[in-house]
């Protein structure tokens, strides 16, 4: 069963438990994937679903940031419900000590030794690394190593 396949059928799922929290989310999840399958005519890969989740999970949090400096805590909340209900359709993310570990390797490969090589490091670290972790992680952890 495809990433997609599973995302409808907790939408099922939880207008039958009447969940309309998570119906809610799941639902704006579906619509953003069919939004980019109508605009880009093609049939989405569980990678192009990640992908989608991962900005979804971005601008929520971006929103938080928003919220709690607007001192809107209870928007804030809504966010983060949203994102808890789309992180089990995440990878697992790397721990900072794996995500360390796959630097340094990118870092050894690129033969990287100075900040002026962060450009080449991050690009493949983030193709690399697509879906297990974040890109501003990603960037902090090249900056250490490489600073």
């Amino acid at each position: 069963m495809t990433l997609r396949e599973t995302i409808n059928q907790d939408v099922k799922t939880a207008m039958k438990a009447k969940e309309t929290k998570k119906r809610d989310a799941l639902r704006l999840l579906v619509s953003a994937c069919k939004q980019i399958e109508i605009d880009e005519r093609k049939e989405l890969s569980d990678d192009d679903v990640i992908a989608i989740i991962q900005k979804q999970v971005k601008s929520r949090n971006d929103s938080i940031v928003q919220y709690v400096n607007g001192g809107r805590e209870e928007l804030a909340q809504i966010e983060r419900d949203e994102i808890a209900f789309y992180m089990p359709y995440l990878p697992a993310q790397l721990s900072d000590e794996a995500l360390t570990n796959a630097v340094k390797s990118v870092i050894e490969k690129v033969g990287a030794t100075t900040m002026k090589d962060m450009g080449k490091v991050m690009g493949m670290a983030s193709k690399e690394l697509a879906g297990k972790a974040d890109g501003k992680r990603i960037n902090v952890c090249v900056k250490a190593l490489l600073g």
